[in-house]
């Protein structure tokens, strides 16, 4: 629960957790990033930090506690700095948000205008029914002008996101605009964008297997021995900034779908000096030209695959032009090592879109849920997928190699479990791999897979995928816990009797799996009574059957299940 705090770094606003059973209606999503700062705020999301905070070396560091310093998911909170500087001693005027587009679900979803548990059907829709954008005059993200010697990166409070490892500040929030030259089709995807000088960035479009729409795009513009044209927006309305990191197919204009989540047509305005169309309520949009034939070294960064990428030659941009608009917000996003919120601005489209794709596409029968792994692993390496009890194993096969194929990427280890196991528990999910697994049978592994973001820095430049059914193929015992009405009142006495507070995770308490008796059942229930005599007189007169200790251990199960 956050409070108000007083220590060394200076002062926290408060920003209490409210109650949420009281909470008001899910607003609409916001039009422009600082609509929905204000929003956070109201909704107690958001917390202002007045205290000078360095952005070299401070800024992300200090965000990045609630996500490894055991801060639940559902009390993250957006950060907005207000009084920024650098290792130079520069003050900046520009307040800088961090945390403000998925630092939790919650957060997400009022970005969104809906529930956390609408956030996948609305995304279905909008790919379904995508809503070209607007075209506006006078917008409000070219009320200022720079270019010409004015011109300055360095203007910028842009965030050094892993000191210590990091070669530069670097844009991180982004949405790179480029426009492919044959089909007109824009492009608009999250893409890292270092510092070099005033008035040149590089940026890396490569991240993607087969090649990024950006990258796509240059390689067309690079044919053509021209410079290719882009443009960087940074914070716009949630709907906008949440398409960047989509995999998108390359031809579906990321503009027309985030109409599509905010049931409207975005509004957009030409470019002051390049050919392309940008979000016209953008805080800030960097303009510039790529060159088609050099490229500059860049790196090294913290990756979201949690290891620092190294140094690596990408795309030089010579900066044209930056338009902002009169008093605007720097928005910036913890990335790197998992959780963090890029993590989270994936995780929660991800799921709902693979679920989807299982169940109406595939039409897959007895599939419950898709979670992907977050902790450490960055979500798209290892995938669990939940089915009903007795799911038919043939469904569960074209699951597994259906995930595996659904996106380049996604999948190097996927794993199914039965409805009784949490796959957010990785406790659980073990336990299903240790008992409910035979190796030899229930694992398969499938050559050449595509790479995954990282792959490079292993001995092989092509992966494998590793399908794993742990799913319980046959009835089988009880889960060996209390059962739950003697650990709730065990946790009732335990409540009053003062002792610290407990946390429960799954399970928590024993339940049925199939392989127990009416007979069993009665043999519990006397000895919490008190009877357990009466159950060793029906054992002994079992005994006299003429079951003997020689007797073939799958006669004595038969007869003890018949009673």
């Amino acid at each position: 629960m956050w409070r108000e705090i007083e220590d060394q770094t200076g002062r926290m606003d408060s920003f209490a957790t409210k109650d949420r059973r009281t909470a008001p209606e899910q607003p609409r999503p916001a039009q422009d990033f600082q609509e929905h700062l204000a929003l956070l705020e109201r909704e107690g999301l958001l917390v202002r930090i007045e205290h000078p905070v360095n952005k070299d070396t401070e800024l992300h560091p200090l965000v990045r506690w609630q996500f490894i310093g055991g801060i639940a998911e559902a009390d993250r909170r957006a950060f907005l700095f207000t009084n920024v500087t650098d290792s130079k001693g520069r003050r900046y005027d520009m307040p800088v948000a961090v945390g403000a587009l998925s630092a939790s679900p919650r957060i997400y979803a009022l970005g969104m205008g809906v529930p956390v548990e609408e956030i996948g059907a609305v995304w279905n829709r909008a790919l379904a029914k995508p809503i070209p954008p607007e075209r506006i005059n006078n917008p409000a993200c070219q009320q200022v002008i720079i270019r010409g010697d004015e011109l300055s990166l360095a203007a910028l409070p842009v965030p050094v996101s892993t000191p210590g490892f990091d070669a530069a500040p670097y844009l991180t929030a982004t949405l790179c605009i480029t426009r492919d030259p044959d089909t007109g089709i824009q492009n608009m995807g999250t893409y890292r964008a270092a510092l070099k000088a005033k008035d040149r960035l590089a940026v890396r479009m490569v991240a993607r297997p087969g090649g990024a729409g950006g990258y796509v795009h240059w390689q067309k513009y690079r044919a053509r021995k021209q410079p290719m044209p882009i443009a960087i927006a940074i914070g716009c309305a949630p709907v906008v900034c949440f398409t960047g990191p989509q995999k998108l197919a390359i031809d579906m204009d990321e503009l027309a779908v985030a109409g599509g989540l905010a049931g409207q047509p975005i509004p957009i305005a030409r470019a002051v000096t390049v050919d392309l169309d940008v979000p016209a309520n953008a805080e800030i949009v960097v303009e510039g030209l790529i060159d088609p034939d050099l490229l500059e070294p860049e790196a090294p960064f913290g990756e979201s695959n949690g290891y620092v990428a190294l140094e690596a030659f990408n795309m030089p941009m010579q900066v044209t032009a930056i338009t902002q608009k009169r008093s605007p917000v720097f928005a910036s996003i913890i990335s790197q090592v998992t959780p963090s919120e890029s993590s989270v601005i994936k995780k929660v489209a991800y799921e709902p879109m693979f679920l989807s794709y299982l169940q109406r596409e595939l039409e897959v029968k007895g599939i419950r849920r898709v979670v992907m792994h977050e902790r450490l692993t960055n979500l798209r390496p290892v995938i669990f997928l939940q089915f009903a009890n007795g799911a038919p194993q043939a469904e569960i096969w074209r699951a597994l190699n259906g995930t595996a194929n659904f996106q380049a990427g996604c999948g190097k280890v996927i794993v199914a479990v039965s409805e009784d196991i949490d796959p957010e528990n990785l406790d659980g999910v073990m336990w299903s791999l240790a008992y409910r697994c035979n190796p030899g049978q229930d694992v398969h592994i499938a050559p050449h897979g595509g790479g995954l973001q990282g792959s490079q820095y292993g001995r092989s430049k092509s992966d494998s995928c590793m399908l794993i059914d742990a799913t319980a193929k046959n009835p089988m015992p009880p889960l060996a816990l209390p059962a739950r009405e003697f650990m709730e009142r065990a946790r009732q006495l335990w409540d009053e009797l003062g002792l610290p507070p407990l946390s429960a995770t799954r399970p928590w308490h024993g339940y049925q799996l199939g392989d127990w008796t009416a007979q069993w059942e009665t043999f519990a229930r006397r000895t919490v009574a008190g009877d357990w005599e009466q159950n060793g007189a029906d054992t002994l007169a079992r005994m006299r059957r003429g079951l003997k200790p020689e007797t073939p251990v799958s006669v004595i199960e038969s007869e003890t299940k018949r009673g």
